[in-house]
């Protein structure tokens, strides 16, 4: 088997699929890794150290899809959707694809995949479940970007966030909300307190509460039903509209309260809720800072523009996409343990790979196979009948 990593195509993209560190599990199964030259600079890792590990480089791109039998990226077809659409003829029939996809916020990017005879698994839909924890890039990605929401706002806050005792006086902690308490939420949490603010935080989930206050933050508690407000895999639910008017109506004296504002709520496959409109934006005192972590699916801020930064009524509104991938070591290393984890479950005995339609890690991720869209929730969104089951 021969798996291939290409150098990543997005923009801005610095982050690998796979680093020299992971190679050796990889070996263990017989498998050959070859990695297009220069797809590790970025991220810091060069391609001696490949070499070192037992990889070979290829100078081609070309070439790295035609020998490949598996396929592994960051950001495939669906999630890049400027560049990806040419690595599509370079991909063949019965190739694996294991990447990010974005299938449910671009289905129609799925279908031609399916044309070209590739078997795809999304990253994106890893079901989250104990045996799957490992293989969960998306909260390892929400780990890093919770973290650097934090750090670009300490840049940019007009305020330091710890307390102080100086000569001049005592300066009081930075107050900051942190709106929605997933993996990206609490990491934000985490970060907030090391760096001495004083944190709360809110998330239409109650079942978080307790994880806020173990981090040291207060839970900010509306009166509001939030009955069904989580899925069966732990991700948010979308709630109807007059739900969000009243909680913008009932979150508005906290935010006008805070220095800085960090919103990560996102419906997986969804528009992100508007929880902070315009005019809590003009609540807030001049200098103060919103981190819309949710601005790639339109924002928790109703002025928030992806990937800029703006400033509103004296607000600065900060919209960044893709911030995992401006710590690209280390979420290249989290990413490559969780993809070569996946791809290892694949594998069976003999090393050779094996998709078992029964595994509820193989179900949840399948995209495409035998030519065909499979995956259940994907083919309601191109309006298609539901699938015959998939076979290994």
């Amino acid at each position: 088997m021969i798996i291939g990593v290409p150098k990543e195509t997005f923009p801005g993209e610095q982050r690998v699929a796979l680093i020299p560190a992971s190679i050796a599990a990889l070996t263990k199964v017989k498998a050959e890794v070859v990695i297009e030259a220069g797809a590790g600079y970025a991220a810091g890792f060069s391609d001696a150290s490949y070499k070192e590990k037992g990889a070979r480089i290829v100078a081609q791109r070309a070439e790295l899809f035609a020998s490949a039998d598996v396929i592994l990226q960051v950001r495939g077809p669906g999630a890049n959707a400027e560049a990806g659409p040419a690595d599509l003829p370079l991909l063949r029939s019965g190739q694996l694809l294991i990447a990010f996809l974005d299938p449910l916020g671009s289905p129609s990017s799925v279908p031609p995949l399916a044309q070209r005879g590739v078997t795809a698994l999304s990253m994106e839909l890893m079901p989250r479940i104990t045996r799957a924890q490992s293989m969960d890039a998306l909260s390892s990605m929400a780990t890093v970007a919770g973290y650097k929401a934090v750090l670009q706002a300490a840049q940019t806050s007009s305020h330091m966030f710890p307390m102080m005792m100086t000569a001049a006086g005592t300066i009081a902690p930075a107050r900051i909300l942190i709106i929605g308490v997933g993996v990206s939420g609490l990491q934000a949490i985490a970060t907030a307190r090391r760096l001495g603010a004083v944190v709360t935080a809110y998330d239409i989930r109650p079942a978080v509460k307790e994880q806020v206050k173990s981090l040291g933050a207060s839970f900010l508690e509306l009166p509001l039903e939030t009955g069904g407000a989580e899925d069966t895999g732990g991700y948010a639910k979308a709630m109807g509209g007059e739900f969000y008017a009243r909680q913008r109506e009932m979150m508005a004296k906290a935010i006008a309260a805070s220095d800085v504002v960090i919103c990560t709520a996102t419906v997986p496959g969804k528009r992100a809720p508007v929880l902070v409109n315009e005019e809590m934006v003009k609540g807030m005192a001049p200098g103060s800072i919103i981190v819309d972590l949710a601005a790639e699916g339109g924002g928790n801020c109703a002025l928030t523009k992806p990937n800029r930064t703006i400033t509103a009524h004296g607000v600065t509104i900060m919209g960044p996409v893709n911030l995992a991938a401006t710590i690209p070591y280390h979420a290249s290393q989290m990413y490559a343990k969780n993809i070569a984890t996946f791809l290892l479950h694949l594998i069976n005995k003999e090393g050779a790979l094996q998709l078992k339609p029964e595994d509820e890690i193989v179900a949840g991720t399948l995209l495409t196979t035998g030519g065909e869209v499979v995956h259940p929730r994907v083919r309601e969104l191109l309006g298609l009948s539901p699938a015959p089951a998939a076979t290994g």
